[in-house]
């Protein structure tokens, strides 16, 4: 389940993307600080073209899914997400949360966003999201380079549209 995000929970949220293997999977590594943190959710909370919501697992928070670059004429969107990788490994529930929380971003962008296309960008390295994303009908349609820490690393964009999920 997907619900919105509140304000007492932002540094639960920093811990999270914190965690180094979150950090490693990331196209930001470094440390997020306190400020940094609080500028990126001012910028982010109130902006329509963006929705941060906390994925819930068995009743607990478990995650972020952030959709990006919501555009309403063209439908589409981008998503990301990070989970709470040291109290899922802790509980045993790391890999029905994440599956659980791919199959809320899934019907979240496709329902209530009323999307057709959705995409996202993931390491090339990360064979585990990939596996994920293709798992759930995501295509791989593209591959280019990002800049990370002064590395060029290949990224590949996923996309999955409405007609792919209905079929």
């Amino acid at each position: 389940m997907l619900r919105a995000v509140h304000d007492h929970e932002l540094p639960a949220i920093r811990r999270w993307r914190n965690h180094p293997k979150v950090r490693a999977a990331s196209f930001t590594t470094h440390l997020i600080a306190e400020d940094e943190h609080a500028r990126w959710w001012a910028s982010v909370k109130d902006d329509p073209a963006t929705s941060v919501l906390i994925y819930v697992h068995d009743g607990t928070a478990a995650g972020v899914v952030t959709f990006s670059g919501l555009d309403p004429a063209a439908r589409s969107g981008d998503w990301g997400f990070y989970l709470d990788l040291a109290g899922l490994e802790r509980s045993g529930a790391l890999l029905p949360a994440w599956i659980g929380l791919e199959r809320s971003a899934i019907d979240h962008a496709f329902g209530p966003l009323g999307l057709s296309t959705l995409r996202g960008e993931v390491l090339a390295g990360n064979e585990a999201a990939r596996g994920l994303h293709r798992r759930f009908g995501f295509a791989e349609v593209a591959v280019h380079q990002r800049d990370i820490d002064g590395v060029r690393r290949d990224v590949v964009t996923v996309e999955l549209t409405r007609k792919d999920v209905s079929a």
